[in-house]
């Protein structure tokens, strides 16, 4: 396909990782002009052009842009009716999106994360997610999401992934001030908790930690009394608000 990126921050550039060298023309902006530099070095099939450029050469066109700026950018611009919009844009839904790059048709809010660029990473998508897993799918995994709800649900969700990481950084910190080796204790500590979860549920894993008395079970229950789960849940509820 002949894919176009308006934006090219970190998120839009894991993407186009994970999309180049598979057959497609990738054309991205001259926005973050490091990162849009870096890939058309990285990549044969990557090139780098002015916005309304990146529209002219695009079948479809990737959003990577700040909701609060994307209209004022978005109006200077001239789409075709033949063409589709994906947005990685949080907080502009399929409606604003559709108005402001008109006549061109708003397919999908996508919501990816740095792994992509690798593969094995979950995309939040609500729209036409058949597209997205035909360009995105075996390598990452499109979870389809049905309505503006439950988007913002999954995106309140999703905040998770800072303070899980926040958890495991803070603990390799701990082990890497008592063993020789700090780096293989922190990709312990990494590996341990991603393979596990990957491998089971998380109530299943849990029960399978639940032994009485051991490390696990005790750290869990020193964290739980100190009000980890209401602490988390009180903060979902306010992302979500």
């Amino acid at each position: 396909m002949r894919l176009g990126f308006l934006g090219c921050g970190v998120i839009a550039s894991a993407v186009v990782r994970g999309l180049a060298g598979k057959g497609h023309q990738i054309t991205v902006s001259q926005r973050s002009a490091t990162h849009s530099a870096a890939l058309a070095a990285a990549y044969k099939d990557v090139t780098v052009a002015a916005n309304q450029a990146v529209v002219d050469a695009s079948d479809l066109v990737f959003l990577g842009l700040m909701a609060e700026t994307a209209e004022a950018v978005l109006n200077e611009l001239t789409f075709r009716a033949d063409q589709k919009v994906v947005s990685f844009m949080a907080g502009a839904d399929l409606d604003h999106v559709a108005d402001w790059a008109a006549p061109a048709a708003a397919a999908a809010v996508m919501i990816p994360f740095p792994g992509i660029a690798q593969g094995g990473s979950p995309v939040m998508a609500l729209g036409d997610t058949a597209l997205l897993a035909g360009l995105f799918e075996p390598d990452n995994r499109v979870f389809a999401l049905r309505s503006n709800a439950e988007l913002k649900a999954y995106l309140s969700a999703q905040a998770v992934l800072s303070p899980a990481a926040r958890l495991v950084g803070d603990a390799a910190d701990w082990l890497g001030q008592r063993v020789s080796d700090p780096v293989q204790a922190e990709d312990f500590l990494r590996m341990l908790v991603s393979a596990n979860l990957q491998a089971s549920g998380c109530a299943d894993l849990i029960e399978a930690l639940n032994t009485p008395g051991g490390f696990n079970q005790r750290l869990r229950l020193h964290m739980e009394e100190a009000g980890m789960r209401e602490n988390l849940s009180a903060g979902l509820s306010e992302l979500e608000r």
